[in-house]
């Protein structure tokens, strides 16, 4: 249980500085004193309504002149140099101390009896103490260790235009759903939030999740439908996956063009085996509409609730056709709901290409297999350099290190030390973000250190 903390103070700053005190983009405030470190205090905005948000703990405090690099500090805090120089020029010197943030559980309204623009920068005195815990930080310790050492030691950046980008980003994120998004994957991959991280494709879920059930019943027309938006949901382009399309006998009922192209054939039904006419519509609808060869050189696939009877089966297999269930293809489609991008769409195709044709439930479910082992590995990853660096204190590690730990902490498979580089590399991308990285002069030397979880959902 969090220990609780009597408060009677308060430090009144601007609103700008506190919003982004609670956000993760700086640590740091500019009070008009020294506050020593360890001192705890309610954060107070220079408005007319006083709602309080947060309470911080000082850290750190510095005081700074003019023969400080202010473009740095400015590149690592929320103010301008223009502003830190007027500053300096009023007061021949700044107090800049570091804050570790911590919220509300809920907003706090406080009466004002005093001109608190006045008190910018400096303690106010609270009605009444108000109780607090530590129980929601802004920044997990780690991170917030990190942020501070790279403020006292005036590291430059290590994202300048992903800042820059988040910045803009951030001014559209309340009418924006997928600016919200956006700003939320930049803010972890910054270091600027350490909040769990929610699946914007759950929404979606309720559909995928009809796949099957409407795939095992006599609704021809809603599984077609289903079957190409979950095509689409996977990555697959094409005129012929249009969700609201009609399909059926007079033509294709799904057709890929990119990255690569897929004729497929749909089945719904409840309780009857699937004849012949299914893979022999597929064969003359195929060919009728694409020509031979493009319809050679296209994967095949049929999509069926019921087991293909003898002669569909046949024709199936001598025909290189793929013959999945409802509830492999919403297997699919989960993972890809669950983990953007988890299916790669070209590895797919090679175990589409590959005999046994006929029935592919077996060598479809060995991809899906094999693509749940490499999100379970990738987990594994990120956690093993979160716990290496809370149990070492370390800001970060190098590859070498962490391959040591890696063997001797149960691996789920064996990994050379090059392999492993390679993943870090991938969590440590812009476009995943799981990890942060310091570049070295050869990837040997490249660190790594923790953002956020790679959740592993009960539900894939």
């Amino acid at each position: 249980m969090n220990q609780l903390f009597s408060i009677p103070t308060a430090l009144c700053l601007s609103v700008p500085d506190i919003e982004a005190l609670i956000q993760g983009r700086t640590i740091a405030a500019l009070p008009k004193m020294f506050i020593r470190p360890g001192q705890r205090f309610v954060i107070y905005p220079a408005d007319s309504s006083v709602l309080i948000k947060a309470w911080a703990k000082c850290e750190f405090c510095q005081i700074l002149d003019e023969t400080q690099p202010l473009e740095i500090l400015s590149q690592l805090t929320i103010w301008t140099p223009k502003l830190l120089k007027e500053i300096l020029q009023q007061q021949k010197h700044l107090f800049l101390a570091y804050l570790r943030v911590y919220q509300l559980p809920q907003l706090q309204e406080i009466s004002v009896n005093t001109n608190i623009q006045e008190k910018l920068g400096k303690f106010v005195s609270l009605p009444s103490s108000l109780t607090v815990s530590e129980e929601k930080p802004v920044l997990n310790d780690h991170t917030f260790a990190q942020r501070k050492q790279q403020l006292e030691n005036r590291q430059p950046p290590l994202h300048p235009e992903l800042e820059e980008l988040q910045s803009q980003v951030s001014q559209l994120a309340n009418i924006n759903s997928a600016a919200k998004e956006l700003d939320h994957d930049i803010k972890l991959f910054l270091g600027w939030s350490n909040e769990q991280p929610t699946n914007p494709l759950d929404l979606d879920l309720p559909w995928i999740q009809k796949i099957a059930e409407v795939g095992n019943s006599s609704d021809g027309h809603a599984f077609e439908k289903l079957v190409r938006r979950g095509l689409l949901k996977l990555g697959f382009t094409g005129s012929g996956l249009d969700p609201d399309g009609t399909g059926g006998a007079g033509g294709m009922d799904f057709y890929t063009e990119q990255p690569y192209a897929i004729v497929g054939e749909c089945k719904a039904t409840k309780t009857e085996k699937v004849n012949d006419g299914t893979p022999a519509q597929l064969l003359k609808i195929g060919m009728n509409h694409l020509g031979k060869f493009q319809y050679d050189n296209s994967i095949k696939l049929i999509v069926a609730a019921g087991e293909l009877n003898f002669y569909a089966l046949r024709t199936a297999t001598e025909n290189q056709m793929n013959v999945i269930s409802p509830e492999t293809l919403q297997k699919l489609v989960e993972l890809q709901a669950h983990y953007k991008n988890s299916i790669n769409l070209l590895e797919m195709k090679e175990y589409l290409q590959q005999a046994p044709f006929g029935s592919a439930e077996d060598k479809l479910n060995t991809y899906i297999d094999k693509v749940e082992q490499s999100i379970k590995l990738r987990s594994h990853i990120i956690q093993l350099v979160k716990k290496h660096l809370e149990k070492t204190g370390d800001i970060d590690v190098g590859v070498d290190a962490l391959h040591v730990v890696y063997i001797y902490d149960n691996p789920p498979q064996s990994l050379k030390t090059a392999e492993m580089h390679e993943i870090l590399i991938e969590l440590s991308s812009p476009l995943t973000g799981y990890l942060g990285r310091k570049k070295g002069g050869d990837w040997k030397s490249d660190r790594f250190y923790f953002l956020r979880n790679l959740l592993i959902s009960t539900e894939s």
